[in-house]
């Protein structure tokens, strides 16, 4: 047994040269995901397939996980699982090919095509003719349609051998990866981001991924998942990086200094300024995002441009006008829709009365006050990993991992609590506590500020929907402060 990988059409349609590069390349790529796995597989390049040999001893897990990783190799258009047997006449063809296509063909318009190399004493199409015969006498139902057929009964022969294909199973289709160069992803772990990702993988692109981090080492953790989910399943063949930049400082500018209503247009157009600097610092030349055309209010096409403005490198969108719904059911497909449903959906400004069409001049202004010596630091201190290590325990200097539990408090408890919520969202919707002690500070202050606060009671965390408090109370236990924790939403009264 072996596999036949059959080239995706866009690679068929180029030129001859062109096509063997693209050949080439796939082969190389097939051999990089496969090696892993059994240092036996043999891979080999043909004009329009690659033949992958699998070692007689392979067991079932084995050929179960070859098949599954050809499938999601990009430049392949179908796999199809192959043996060959050899024949004697066209009699002995007949008996091979008739039960492995009678109970396909049951009901149906068919016809035979047929491939034939090397010396035969009958043409392809007497071979066309007898198969269809001896299919027709199988299978009373079935019947023949040369023009329209439903079943398309494929046979090969080789010489005094016969190709028989005894599964069919659908390909990646696109380009082989590193074909088309690199971009730089931005992945935030929801819906949008990795679907767009992979869009550009199909494509042939080797795609890194960047991480602005706006709610510390938990919510690094689950976006590092699907990160790692994505590499493994569709980019094995090459080793990319996955760029974290620890955003909050930035995003306490903006909700300190930024109007609220240019608060969102502006937190991308900082993060398309950081991705533009990183990226072409590792010399990247291009980004990548899951914007799509009004879904949110900084994706109007007047904002859009005002974002596109802050980058000096291309802004690539392959979501741009798809629908939430079409988007969510291709990372069903694709199967990263697990990470998005259990991520809570996070960002750091959220203006109550955002400007769906701001203006230059409104942007000008809003940035003027603006620290850039933040974003500077921000950009230093990203941290770089390569995709095969994410699977990794990721603990930080204190020996603390990122996922675990913090303790928690309910209302009318005399603890301590810290509302830190932004002032604007404080003043609209003030925490009223029967008892204990109330402090605000803003989450976008607090680690700079918890070490300061006395270590000899616990203190617990508050805002709206209870998640920011819990990737900052993660935040603090991954730095060895212990004793926060979390005062739920839901406990307010």
């Amino acid at each position: 047994m072996y596999y036949l990988l059959k080239l995706s059409p866009e690679i068929t349609i180029k030129s001859r040269s062109v096509r063997q590069h693209m050949t080439r390349c796939l082969a190389a790529n097939v051999r990089n995901t496969l090696k892993p796995l059994e240092p036996g597989i043999g891979v080999r390049a043909g004009w329009d397939l690659l033949m992958v040999s699998v070692p007689e001893n392979a067991d079932t897990a084995l050929t179960d996980e070859i098949e599954a990783r050809l499938c999601r190799v990009p430049g392949a258009q179908e796999v199809q699982e192959v043996r060959e047997v050899d024949f004697g006449d066209l009699n002995d063809v007949a008996n091979h090919v008739v039960p492995c296509w009678q109970t396909r063909i049951a009901g149906q318009r068919f016809r035979v095509s047929a491939k034939r190399r090397g010396q035969h004493d009958f043409t392809s199409s007497d071979l066309e003719r007898h198969l269809g015969a001896a299919l027709l006498a199988a299978t009373p139902d079935a019947r023949v349609d040369l023009k329209h057929p439903e079943v398309n009964v494929t046979v090969e022969v080789v010489e005094q051998r016969l190709r028989l294909i005894d599964r069919r199973l659908p390909g990646l289709g696109g380009y082989p990866l590193g074909l088309q160069g690199q971009a730089l992803a931005l992945i935030s772990g929801g819906y949008d981001s990795p679907v767009a990702a992979w869009r550009m993988i199909r494509r042939g692109i080797k795609t890194h991924f960047l991480f602005f981090n706006l709610g510390g080492p938990e919510h690094e953790r689950g976006v590092r998942e699907v990160t790692h989910h994505l590499w493994q399943r569709y980019s094995l063949s090459h080793r990319v990086n996955f760029i974290s930049v620890p955003f909050e400082p930035v995003v306490g500018e903006i909700l300190r200094k930024v109007p609220d209503g240019m608060m969102g247009v502006v937190l991308k157009r900082m993060m398309a300024r950081a991705a533009s600097r990183i990226a072409q610092r590792a010399r990247i030349p291009a980004l990548v995002t899951g914007d799509a055309i009004a879904q949110v209010s900084s994706q109007t096409l007047t904002n859009l441009a005002l974002i596109d403005d802050a980058s000096d490198l291309p802004i690539l969108r392959p979501l741009l006008t798809d629908d939430k719904q079409t988007i969510i059911n291709q990372a069903r497909e694709i199967d990263t829709a697990r990470f998005a449903e259990v991520m809570p959906e996070y960002c750091g400004v959220i203006s109550r009365r955002p400007n769906t069409r701001a203006r230059r001049d409104q942007i000008t202004e809003a940035e003027a006050e603006f620290d850039f010596a933040i974003l500077d630091a921000v950009i230093e201190a990203t941290e770089t990993t390569r995709t095969d290590r994410l699977g990794e325990n990721q603990h930080d200097a204190t020996g603390h991992q990122a996922g675990e539990e913090v303790p928690e408090a309910h209302a009318g408890e005399d603890v301590s609590v810290i509302d830190i919520r932004p002032p604007v969202e404080r003043e609209v919707a003030p925490l009223a506590l029967k008892s204990g002690q109330r402090l605000e500070i803003p989450f976008y202050e607090l680690q700079q500020r918890a070490p300061e606060l006395p270590d000899d009671r616990h203190y617990f965390l508050y805002c709206d929907q209870g998640v920011m408090s819990r990737m900052q109370a993660l935040h603090l236990h991954d730095r060895g402060l212990t004793h926060f924790g979390i005062y739920h939403a839901s406990a307010r009264r």
